[in-house]
C-alpha cells in the first residue's frame, strides 16, 4: 500500500473526526474536550508503538528530532484548540472546509521550508482549494 492509499485513509478519519468531535463539543467546553480527545490520542498512540516493538527506538531518537516533534505536538495542539472551538460554534460543513485551507499552507510551506517545487498544477490546486473553502465557508 502507497501514501495515496494512506492518505485518503487519512482523510476519511479525519471526516469522521469533524463529525463525531462536533457531537462530542455540544455540551463540554472545548478545551475540556480537546484534552480528552488528546489523552485517548496519547495512549492509542503508544498503544500501538508498544505492540510494534517501536517503543525501544525512542532511546535513539536525536536532539533535533526530539525539538521538531515536540514543535510539531504543539503546534497539532493548538490546531485542535482552535478547530474544537471553532466547531463548538459554527457548523462543522463551513468549519471543516475552512480547516483545510492547512492543505495551501502545506503547499507554500513546503516550498519555503523545505525547497519543495511547486508545479503549476500544485499551483493551480492550492488556488481551486482556497476558492472552495472561500465558498463553502460563506455558503
Amino acid at each position: 500500500m502507497n501514501w495515496i492509499f494512506w492518505a485518503l485513509l487519512s482523510a476519511l478519519f479525519a471526516a469522521a473526526t469533524a463529525i463525531l468531535a462536533k457531537i462530542g463539543v455540544a455540551h463540554v467546553d472545548s478545551n475540556l474536550a480537546t484534552a480528552v480527545r488528546t489523552t485517548v490520542v496519547v495512549v492509542f498512540a503508544w498503544i500501538i508503538a508498544v505492540a510494534l516493538g517501536k517503543h525501544h527506538e525512542f532511546r535513539e531518537l536525536d536532539g533535533h528530532t526530539l525539538l521538531f516533534l515536540g514543535l510539531s505536538g504543539l503546534a497539532t495542539g493548538l490546531s485542535w484548540l482552535c478547530y474544537f472551538r471553532a466547531l463548538q460554534l459554527g457548523p462543522a460543513s463551513r468549519v471543516a472546509p475552512l480547516d483545510k485551507l492547512s492543505v495551501v499552507l502545506v503547499i507554500v510551506f513546503a516550498a519555503l521550508f523545505l525547497g519543495e517545487k511547486l508545479s503549476p498544477m500544485a499551483i493551480l490546486g492550492g488556488v481551486l482549494i482556497t476558492a472552495g473553502a472561500i465558498v463553502m465557508t460563506l455558503a
